[in-house]
């Protein structure tokens, strides 16, 4: 008798391998592998997510930020002087001209 080339080998192996019980031996790896493929795809899809919920949260960000400079701006030019002049000037309110003076409490209490 002849040893059996390794040709013969290696197609008796995959005959035996792919047999019925062969493949049912395999059913735990194969669902495994499935188990892996199932998180690999739920992974791409929360970290694109993740993404879009990041770009959105930074032109948010930009956004405000450029609001908070408008606002800033509007408010220190509105407290300038000549403004706040401009602004109570319908109110029937004007700027002092002369210093102003100081009252005293003639009755000589003082304080408390």
């Amino acid at each position: 008798m002849q040893a059996p080339k390794p040709e013969k080998k290696a197609a008796f192996y995959w005959k035996r391998m792919l047999n019925y019980q062969g493949v049912v031996q395999q059913i735990p790896f194969f669902l495994f592998l499935a188990l892996l493929a199932v998180i690999y795809i739920y992974n791409g899809h929360r970290a694109d997510k993740t993404e879009r919920a990041i770009s959105k949260t930074t032109r948010e960000l930009k956004e405000l930020q450029f609001e908070y400079k408008t606002v800033k701006g509007d408010v220190l030019f509105r407290s300038k002087q000549s403004e706040l002049v401009k602004a109570v000037e319908p109110l029937g309110l004007k700027e002092l001209t002369v210093a102003p003076s100081v009252l005293v409490d003639s009755v000589g209490g003082g304080g408390d």
